[in-house]
């Protein structure tokens, strides 16, 4: 459940009082200059928050989606007896259902993972997209993606498609789905045949070989062409993010250097061809083996923003970095998150007025789903809240998703009720004339643990 203090409008002007005052929780924000959030003159009004009853029961592996049509989708997986189904809903601008689930596929030879999903999406054309994981041997990580098309709505869909035609058994996922011309798909995703092998990794740290990153377009046609590898050594299982942009689509991914440094990499489609892979920021995390922690990004015209967790430097951060370019060059990030309690698993959202970022921590006291409002250029933190106590730990929760609707950030995530998957929705409405100050609605410290909204050079 929500906690009860946000069922309500939220007294913004007395917990800014508290950040102000608690100067033993929350160190003093940096000296505002051209590196730092800019404070606004007015403090903020209540916001509201509330339950965003879900047409599911049960399930897990959740999806949510802005759909160009102004509405929200959600996908997720419903697993019962070995037998696995992927389902969905539309809710219109309000949040408001628009009729029962509907059922893409169901099938007992699906890879099913608490971080590798199935997505969905919506062509410029309204035909629905779905993709899977479908067991391609007998090793734990052989598995391909296949891919489907609705041209109705999702009442019938196309006979599955392997993306990966390489025919090896080894892993295939982490999969992007995004919108190309009048009727198109773009795909991306993460290939294991340069491995060769699908066997159990333990901590996705022993594969034989590099995985790869790889992109293919399909057409209303279900015909593919301009197949591309786009990386030749990736992070093995982190999530791969990516958006159309003015400029082209931009697709971010955890890099994997020579020397285990997995730091966030991005590359842009342009005119037809992609760019070779620049950092997001030089973090210079080395980690010997895969973190299970992707990135994401959103953009709105030429702006993009990419939120990332990293465990570099003295304790483990929530990151965003802001480019106003379509993604050619991004700003130094801003920290919103560090401690030994921040998961990251983080999701972003961004309009024309406000970006927000979502993310997970853990303590002693379980998790909390973490949500903050920002200038969409970062120049100003303007809210902050603690969304949900998330019911469960580890990886059993999944990673929480973010959609922009009606004026409104929805936020999905997974609790873990007596050991069964559970998947609940809240709703967030700010006030959108006016601005709280750089500082959040609550006492930072009891969030961070440590200053947030810091610059890194």
């Amino acid at each position: 459940m929500l906690p009860s203090s946000i069922r309500r409008w939220l007294p913004a002007l007395a917990a800014l009082a508290v950040v102000a005052c608690d100067t033993s929780q929350a160190p003093q924000r940096a000296a505002v200059s051209a590196a730092n959030p800019t404070p606004a003159a007015a403090a903020s009004p209540p916001w509201q928050v509330d339950d965003w009853p879900l047409p599911v029961d049960g399930g897990a592996q959740p999806d949510l989606i802005a759909t160009p049509d102004g509405g929200l989708l959600l996908s997720w997986i419903e697993s019962r007896e070995g037998l696995h189904a992927l389902k969905f809903a539309q809710a219109d601008a309000n949040g408001r259902w628009r009729g029962a689930p509907r059922t893409v596929a169901h099938g007992r030879d699906w890879f099913v993972n608490w971080a590798d999903t199935p997505h969905l999406a919506m062509a410029a054309d309204g035909a629905l997209w779905a993709h899977w994981l479908r067991k391609s041997g007998a090793a734990p990580y052989a598995y391909d993606v296949v891919l489907v098309r609705s041209a109705d709505g999702g009442a019938h869909w196309s006979a599955p498609l392997a993306v990966n035609d390489d025919g090896t058994a080894t892993e295939h996922g982490f999969v992007s789905l995004w919108a190309e011309g009048a009727d198109a798909m773009r795909v991306a995703w993460l290939d294991g045949r340069a491995s060769g092998k699908g066997e159990g990794h333990g901590e996705h740290a022993g594969h034989g070989g590099a995985m790869t990153l790889r992109s293919v377009r399909f057409g209303a046609d279900l015909k593919r062409s301009g197949e591309a590898v786009l990386d030749t050594r990736t992070c093995d299982c982190c999530q791969t993010d990516a958006v159309a942009t003015a400029r082209g689509a931009l697709l971010v991914y955890r890099d994997r250097g020579e020397q285990e440094v997995r730091d966030i990499a991005a590359t842009r489609l342009v005119d037809g061809a992609w760019t070779p892979p620049q950092p997001v920021h030089g973090d210079g995390w080395v980690m010997p083996g895969c973190p299970v922690n992707g990135p994401a990004v959103a953009a709105q015209g030429d702006r993009a923003l990419v939120a990332w967790y990293t465990g570099a430097g003295e304790a483990p951060s929530v990151r965003v970095a802001a480019s106003a370019d379509g993604g050619e060059r991004f700003g130094a990030p801003l920290i919103l998150d560090r401690g030994e309690a921040v998961q990251g698993r983080v999701d972003l959202a961004l309009d024309a007025d406000q970006a927000w970022v979502l993310w997970l921590r853990e303590d002693r006291d379980g998790q909390r789903l973490q949500l903050a409002r920002l200038a969409p250029d970062l120049a100003q933190e303007r809210q902050r809240l603690n969304l949900a106590q998330v019911r469960g730990r580890g990886r059993g929760t999944g990673f929480p998703q973010l959609a922009l609707a009606g004026g409104r950030a929805y936020a999905v995530w997974t609790d873990l009720v007596d050991g069964r998957a559970r998947l609940r929705g809240a709703w967030v409405q700010p006030e959108a004339t006016v601005r709280s100050k750089g500082e959040s609605n609550i006492a930072a410290g009891a969030i961070t643990g440590s200053s947030s909204g810091t610059r890194l050079p």
